[in-house]
């Protein structure tokens, strides 16, 4: 395989975009949907080829024919590894099942929509591939702009609220991982992941090391909404159109725990304290980021927002497997983060459809509305079950790898957060599918008193050309077995091997918790049957539960301020926390 086929799935729809603009209102009317899905489908091909030739080992492809000379690195690289050529397939081929969802999303022909969606797509697989550390600020830069615009594309007041909120804390976020830039290029003079490398072993224990560990993991933690930095997710899937949010929650912000998941094997490693920390507390945060996440999904009557909850939750089981720091929690992530985004995106998307073919988003307002769509409430439910922890698909896959791993390190409570994140979140979406699609539920619970937002979307799609993307994306989701196991242990070992990991072995171990998919499934039923049918269940035992875990969703609901001042300072908060985890060190 030559290595011209690196840069393309870059390249390409960076120039398609730009010609799309140059076109805008020329083109008749499915043109530019047109040549978008293509673009995507041609990204999504060059990283099957690449995926497959990463199988002899990483590709390495250096712009402008800038190779090191006499063993100093002068340009930037892309370093293909089979994690980033999976990612960069997953990335092409979600944004092309995205754009088949938002066929004829407009009332009035334009191509910014499909120019800021190529670039947005661009920018995710560049910032996944890429092999130098500004390069990655970078496309984090043009990733979060494409997301900024594409938040407040309708712009109306709300959406353009929420983006305020977005652009603020994430543009935050890239003030601070610059500023982590900058610290490690003062002394190494040189930005390549490698060099950093070799200059982090050379610099054992540096302040200057764990600064720069701080301030740029917390802007990719932004980004991969961990408590307490996650505040903008909800209010930016709130706003944002349908087939944005499928984006969002299905890949965006997982990529932010994989550039965390990245730098730690490949840049900071060899250094004996970012481990250490990493390893102790972002495996604390990452439970509290489970369960917090599952509390407010629980609390919402907002189908995008309690999905964007959902979606923090299930970051947080992603943040335990990446601060395990073993090669089978590397493939727990990858396998979890996968199976997540296909079940997550296909979610939105049926969110989508509620939207715009029942006009509405609330809970409460859709109650039996959805029964003219039933088939759409099916497969609903089936997203709703899996991301409670129904023991099939690629997701229970990564939910069994990331527990084994947990107990080889002796650390079994981690199944406690997975299960509470897991169930909640899987509550919350088999309530909403019971109210909307099967009428049930008169009596609402603790989800009365959460806020609900008015939208509009085009609602003059046909149903079964938005469902049948969603379904695509069950179907996948559904694949399972001793196969998927294995290509992740698979995809870990190139992962690791390309890291620096000198023959990495990714170990396939035994289930040592079998109970904790039904344990979380049951717990999923069990509060949605609560939610659902609590005016037949005994008055006694219902206000015994009310007044149990009241004080849980109020403390979650006074965090949730709306202020993007108090956004701010959760995420100086953040910081601290950092900064003293290496102090007491």
């Amino acid at each position: 395989m030559t290595p011209w086929l690196v840069p393309l799935p870059v390249a390409i729809p960076l120039a398609v975009a730009g010609m799309l603009l140059l076109c805008n209102k020329l083109l008749p009317d499915g043109v530019p949907d047109a040549i978008a899905l293509i673009t995507a489908l041609f990204a999504a091909a060059a990283a099957a080829l690449l995926l497959r030739a990463t199988t002899a080992g990483p590709i390495t492809y250096w712009f402008g024919g800038w190779t090191p000379r006499d063993g100093q690195v002068i340009g930037i690289a892309f370093v293909i590894d089979q994690a980033g050529a999976l990612l960069s397939l997953f990335i092409a081929a979600l944004t092309a099942v995205t754009l088949i969802f938002a066929w004829g999303w407009f009332d009035e022909v334009g191509t910014q929509f499909h120019a800021m969606m190529l670039v947005f797509m661009a920018a995710m697989i560049g910032f996944v591939c890429t092999h130098d550390l500004f390069n990655l600020f970078v496309w984090f830069e043009v990733m979060s702009v494409a997301a900024f615009a594409l938040t407040a594309y309708q712009l109306n007041i709300a959406a353009l609220e929420g983006a305020l909120t977005f652009t603020v804390t994430n543009g935050l976020g890239s003030y601070l991982m610059l500023g982590g830039i900058a610290l490690l290029y003062a002394p190494s003079g040189a930005l390549d992941f490698g060099v950093l490398e070799n200059f982090v072993r050379g610099s054992p224990n540096s302040p200057v090391v764990a600064a720069a560990f701080c301030l740029i993991a917390t802007a990719l933690l932004i980004k991969g909404a961990m408590v307490p930095l996650h505040f903008w997710l909800s209010d930016a899937h709130a706003v944002a159109p349908s087939p944005i949010s499928v984006i969002f929650s299905g890949i965006m912000v997982p990529l932010g725990l994989f550039g965390v998941l990245r730098l730690l094997w490949t840049v900071f490693a060899p250094d004996p304290a970012v481990p250490h920390v990493a390893h102790t507390l972002l495996l604390w945060l990452g439970g509290a980021t489970a369960i917090i996440g599952g509390l407010a999904a629980v609390e919402q009557r907002h189908l995008k927002r309690m999905l964007a909850f959902s979606t923090v939750a299930h970051m947080g089981v992603l943040l335990i497997a990446l601060a395990l720091l073993t090669p089978a929690g590397v493939a727990g992530f990858f396998a979890y983060l996968i199976g997540h985004g296909l079940v997550k995106s296909a979610l939105f998307m049926i969110a989508g459809i509620c939207l715009a073919s029942l006009g509405g988003i609330d809970e409460l307002g859709l109650r039996g509305a959805g029964r003219t769509i039933w088939p759409v409430g099916l497969a609903a439910a089936l997203g709703g079950l899996l991301l409670g922890g129904l023991p099939i698909g690629i997701m229970d896959s990564g939910t069994s790898t990331i527990d084994a791993a947990a107990a080889a390190t002796g650390r079994d409570w981690i199944e406690v957060p997975i299960i509470l994140g897991t169930g909640l979140t899987g509550a919350a979406v088999l309530r909403a599918i019971g109210r909307i699609f099967f009428g049930l539920g008169p009596t609402p619970g603790e989800e009365a008193r959460a806020p609900s937002d008015q939208e509009q979307e085009a609602a003059n799609r046909p149903v079964w050309l938005m469902a049948a993307p969603a379904v695509l994306l069950l179907a996948a989701a559904l694949i399972s077995g001793e196969s998927v196991e294995a290509a992740a242990r698979h995809i870990a070992a190139g992962f690791l091997a390309s890291s620096g990991v000198q023959s990495p072995v990714v170990p396939k171990l035994p289930a040592p918790h079998p109970f904790v998919p039904w344990v979380a499934l049951t717990l999923a039923v069990g509060v949605a049957g609560f939610d659902l049918w609590r005016d037949r269940l005994p008055r006694v035992f219902v206000w015994l539960v009310d007044g149990a875990s009241w004080p849980l969703f109020d403390a979650v609901t006074r965090l949730h301020t709306g202020l993007v001042g108090d956004y701010v300072l959760w995420i100086v908060i953040g910081l601290a926390v950092f900064t003293a985890a290496f102090a007491l060190a």
